[in-house]
């Protein structure tokens, strides 16, 4: 499934969050540089949704802030996913 992201580059600690609208909210350490911010949070929704880093995709926005990521798992998985941690 795919899912809207809005990222936060060189926030103070990174975390994922749902919002309401089902897109997800995330905010990386990493700075907007070279991809770092996109590696990060690749990385970062691998990491909280117990993924393989191959299976976390980005789709869309490279070099802005709204991305589209493509995950192997419904909404309702990643709802559950993000509320246990």
């Amino acid at each position: 499934m795919r899912y809207t992201v809005h990222v936060h580059p060189r926030a103070a600690r990174e975390r994922v969050a749902l919002r309401e609208d089902g897109a997800l909210e995330a905010w990386v350490t990493a700075p907007p540089v070279a991809g770092r911010a996109n590696a990060a949070l690749l990385a970062l929704l691998a990491t909280r949704l117990g993924l393989r880093p191959r299976e976390v995709a980005l789709v869309r926005g490279e070099r802005g802030r709204q991305k589209l990521v493509e995950l192997p798992l419904d909404a309702a998985v990643v709802r559950q996913l993000l509320e246990e941690r």
